[in-house]
């Protein structure tokens, strides 16, 4: 009589909580690469150690051992063709009782299988019977894994912490954005596997690129391509105009679930809208779903170079506005991922191991396709802009020189100086454990202007540049020294005062022409409309400094910053041939939204939130809404548009309740919009008690 199998068991709870899954689901059966996992078989009969018990796994559409996407294992052992991958084993676990047909298994998937979803199948004396489906992800706990982090601290944060903080705003102002992951809600999994299985070499060519998914170097850079939807059915559209009444502004977001959703239950319709951070905090989520330990970085006075020059070229008219917008500029910041991971494909024992930059925000591409890195992150310290991938755009974004030119009003051009020290400024991500902002930007770079940064700077040129292009330029003395400085905090719905001070640095005195120029700028470089315009004429002294007011009235800037970022100030002062120039980048302080919770939480007890806005303005808000989300406390955004307007000075209050359905420290998120003031954010935490 034939042994049949009678009852399976994947101990769901148990596995994924070994494999630190069960975040995710006790439903199905997730685990991780190179570690062994429980499976159970109940037999018809007595089992013994010599009896046949074969299993099968296979991944992918056409699965075959030689790409590592089918694998048959157990006893009699198979004879494998030699050019086998990713071979499966299992071992006879001490649980099994074998006389009563009890026959528990020691699962282990190797170290190089693809991840993803699998089918399990077992044979017994030349009887075949579907067991179930499991998937495999990443293992950053196992040494032998190309992702592996040594740090259990590390670990927790960049791959199992649902929550964190996207910085923003300037490098003089910045600003703290919280941000809901939620890689472990339960409809990651399928969210996540439909990613890969939408990008464009998967759709050319299926099994080689189920095959690949045992590379994280591959998997990350699909997944940069698949964030953005410009080669492919790609998960969000990126937009920078301003212009987003057919979708949502991205400055709404505050939760990669709820894109990731919209996304998957349209059938992967690219959603409507991103910028660099939503492309990047989507990203990130995607990341630490399958394992590889992830963290967003932002980096203030952030460089797009599009030819390679490692220099951008900045234009101004005599009122020190742009003569145009082009492709290269300076956007206050730029948000990227950083992705944990070996890079043997580099043979260089080691030395470009550790955090790679990833970005998926559209701007080059990169072998034919919109995605970037992974770039190594000690490649750009070291200037090494031969190296794969996409070195050369990385360095210029933190690196590159701006060159600022004067254009005259018959088209001439003519340079006023070079600025080697601004782009690249504050490098940041959340720290381990905690709230706080870190500062990574050494090890991008060595300190701005020392003599390895220079070098490091000129050799990365003469690498990257074309025959004949040179980076030594005699600099002109700059005889005139200006500085603009706030002279009280900025705040959105008053007034900006400012003032420019003029020093002179030679024994001349000078009338000078001092043109000073206000403009709406949009986070990445360009202007979206002019504030204010001023001329004056001003006699500096050999030696000596003059101070000139600047007034900003929130009526001229009010209509113009409701789409905008910030306001940028710039000052040229002209004395016959010679141009002086200078500019800073204003940040408007918000308004404050206040949330907090108003009895004990616990798990499946209905909650009541309050969240709180007073109106500084002396006008009416119109067009209010408030959007609430938080893994583990809302299954979807609570989203609330039909709030009444708020008057001149008056507060708004509204009560929210949820049923929360998982235990812990939870983030609340909140998203506060209106006619006068776009998506004001906040956040709490909620102690979610059992």
């Amino acid at each position: 009589m034939v042994n049949r199998i009678n009852k399976v068991d994947f101990h769901y709870v148990a596995n994924n909580a070994a494999h630190r899954t069960i975040e995710i689901t006790t439903k199905q059966l997730i685990v991780r690469r190179g570690q062994p996992f429980l499976l159970t078989l109940e037999m018809l009969q007595s089992f013994s150690v010599g009896d046949t018990l074969l299993l099968t796994v296979e991944t992918g559409p056409a699965p075959l051992e030689r790409h590592g996407t089918r694998s048959q294992f157990g006893n009699p052992s198979p004879k494998y063709p030699r050019d086998a991958k990713a071979v499966w084993k299992y071992e006879i676990d001490r649980r099994a009782v074998l006389e009563r047909g009890i026959v528990a298994l020691s699962v282990t998937p190797p170290i190089d299988a693809p991840v993803g979803k699998y089918s399990l199948s077992a044979m017994t004396h030349g009887e075949t019977k579907n067991l179930g489906t499991l998937v495999v992800l990443f293992n950053p706990w196992c040494s032998d894994d190309w992702m592996y982090l040594p740090d259990d601290r590390e670990r927790q944060e960049y791959v199992m912490n649902e929550e964190g903080t996207v910085y923003t705003g300037t490098s003089d102002c910045i600003s703290s954005l919280p941000w809901i992951f939620g890689q472990f809600e339960e409809e990651m999994v399928d969210i996540c596997l439909k990613i890969l299985d939408a990008n464009l070499k998967h759709i050319k060519d299926p099994a080689g690129d189920t095959s690949a998914r045992c590379n994280p170097i591959y998997v990350s850079r699909v997944i940069s391509a698949m964030v953005n939807s410009n080669d492919d059915q790609g998960v969000l559209v990126g937009r920078w105009d301003g212009k987003y009444s057919d979708g949502c502004s991205p400055t709404y977001w505050t939760s990669s679930v709820s894109i990731l959703q919209r996304w998957f239950q349209n059938r992967c319709s690219p959603v409507k809208y991103g910028q660099c951070w939503v492309y990047a905090a989507v990203m990130c989520t995607v990341m630490r779903f399958f394992g590889i330990p992830c963290r967003v970085v932002t980096n203030f006075q952030s460089a797009h170079d599009s030819n390679n020059s490692l220099t951008i070229d900045e234009c101004y008219d005599d009122y020190g506005v742009r003569s145009k917008e082009t492709s290269e500029s300076v956007w206050n910041f730029h948000v990227w991922v950083e992705g944990w991971m070996k890079r043997p494909d580099l043979m260089k024992g080691g030395m470009y191991d550790g955090w790679q930059v990833l970005d998926p925000t559209p701007q080059e591409k990169s072998e034919g396709v919109f995605c970037c890195g992974p770039a190594p992150v000690n490649a750009i310290l070291r200037g090494d802009t031969d190296v794969k991938y996409d070195v050369p755009f990385v360095y210029a974004e933190v690196n590159a020189d701006i060159v600022k030119w004067m254009i005259g009003t018959n088209g001439s051009k003519k340079k006023m100086y070079t600025d080697s020290m601004s782009v690249g400024q504050s490098i940041s991500t959340k720290a381990v454990g905690s709230w706080k902002r870190v500062d990574i930007t050494d090890s991008y770079k060595h300190k701005e202007g020392s003599a390895a940064e220079r070098a490091i700077f000129k050799r990365a040129v003469r690498m990257n540049s074309k025959e004949g292009q040179g980076c030594d330029i005699e600099e002109a003395p700059q005889y005139v020294e200006m500085k603009i400085k706030e002279e009280t905090k900025a705040i959105n719905g008053q007034d900006v005062k400012l003032s420019l001070k003029l020093s002179s640095k030679d024994h001349t005195n000078k009338v000078l022409s001092v043109r000073v120029n206000a403009q709406a700028m949009r986070y990445n470089g360009n202007p979206a409309g002019n504030i204010l315009n001023k001329v004056q004429h001003v006699t500096l002294l050999s030696r000596q400094d003059v101070a000139i007011p600047l007034l900003i009235p929130f009526a001229d800037y009010s209509k113009h910053m409701v789409n905008c970022d910030s306001i940028k100030v710039s000052a040229v002062a002209s004395d016959s041939d010679e141009y002086y120039q200078t500019e800073t980048n204003i940040t408007l302080e918000q308004p404050v939204i206040s949330m907090k919770v108003l009895d004990p939480v616990h798990v499946n007890r209905e909650m009541t939130l309050e969240v709180e806005f007073k109106n500084p303005l002396n006008e009416r808000l119109r067009n209010c809404s408030l959007t609430v989300i938080g893994c583990g406390l809302f299954k979807s955004d609570y989203v609330k548009s039909d709030l009444r307007e708020v008057e001149p000075n008056a507060t708004l209050r509204v009560k929210i309740t949820t049923t929360p359905y998982r235990a812990g420290l939870k983030t609340v998120v909140a998203d506060f919009d209106c006619s006068s003031f776009r998506d004001i954010k906040s956040s709490c935490i909620v102690d979610v008690k059992p």
